[in-house]
């Protein structure tokens, strides 16, 4: 299997305070591996299982915590990135969390109130899909909240996932990058498969029209909140196989990192069991 070296998966790290253009970043991007799909596929399914054996051990151990977020726009593959990266790990250690228009109760608080319930306990891993960063994009490009609020909150997210690094939380950030024509592939094939038509919703064509506006918001975003310990991957998406081959690729180089070990039996070491 022809593959680069494993250095480049960290080339899509967002270095902070680097003001980035995402104009400039290809979506169609699959520079880190020449070995094509059905390679590509072959690998992300080794990283599935090393992901696997590490979540065991990250249960087991209960020293780390683990927080994934993803942020997209529509139809760049938040959900079928889970799907894929995580579909070998058992379901009692990792839970989906999914922000969605805040509630009444939620709106009386701040907007990292209902956040905070979500963040992972030890020996967790909590994905985001969708997350506290759309309190600096969707508030934004609609004019919810003044620039003066929504320009704090960068500062506020940075202090907000220090404290959980502090607490023991690993954190991951990717941006799934697709560009407009392939969003409207992918709008249209939602349009024309029956299966896929319930995903379908008359706003997504007026999101779609704020295109720039979006561009534009995650590009102070992303800058603004990639920090040495939380830093943001941007990744290429527009090909589903490497999207999910970078993606799951990150993860499990930076849990092998945290060189976690399986406890030793609660006792004696050489205990035996005698009936």
């Amino acid at each position: 299997m022809a593959k680069k070296k494993d250095l480049d998966l960290w080339r899509y790290r967002v270095k902070p305070d680097e003001q980035i253009r995402l104009r400039d970043m290809d979506p169609e991007d699959t520079s880190h591996f020449d070995g094509g799909k059905a390679a590509a596929e072959e690998r992300s399914q080794k990283l599935c299982h090393r992901l696997d054996e590490l979540q065991e051990i990250l249960y087991a151990e209960r020293k780390h915590k683990v927080l994934v977020i993803f942020q997209a726009m529509d139809t760049a593959g938040k959900d079928s990135t889970i799907r894929s990266v995580f579909k070998e790990i058992s379901p009692q250690g990792v839970r989906v969390a999914n922000f969605k228009v805040p509630k009444e109760e939620e709106l009386a608080h701040d907007y990292l109130w209902r956040v905070h319930h979500q963040v992972p306990a030890k020996g967790e891993i909590v994905i985001f899909n969708r997350s506290h960063y759309e309190d600096t994009l969707a508030v934004r490009v609609h004019h919810l909240v003044s620039s003066g609020i929504w320009r704090k909150r960068y500062g506020h997210i940075n202090d907000f996932e220090r404290m959980l690094i502090d607490e023991g939380t690993t954190i991951f950030k990717f941006f799934l990058h697709i560009d407009q024509e392939e969003q409207r592939r992918r709008l249209q094939e939602r349009l024309d498969d029956p299966h896929k038509r319930w995903k379908f919703r008359s706003g997504d064509l007026e999101e779609r029209k704020l295109w720039p506006q979006y561009m534009k918001a995650y590009e102070d975003a992303l800058s603004r909140t990639s920090t040495p310990l939380a830093p943001w991957y941007i990744i290429p998406a527009n090909k589903k196989w490497y999207r999910n081959l970078i993606v799951s690729g990150i993860i499990v180089k930076r849990l092998e990192q945290l060189n976690m070990k399986y406890p030793q039996a609660e006792g004696r070491r050489n205990l035996r069991v005698i009936f």
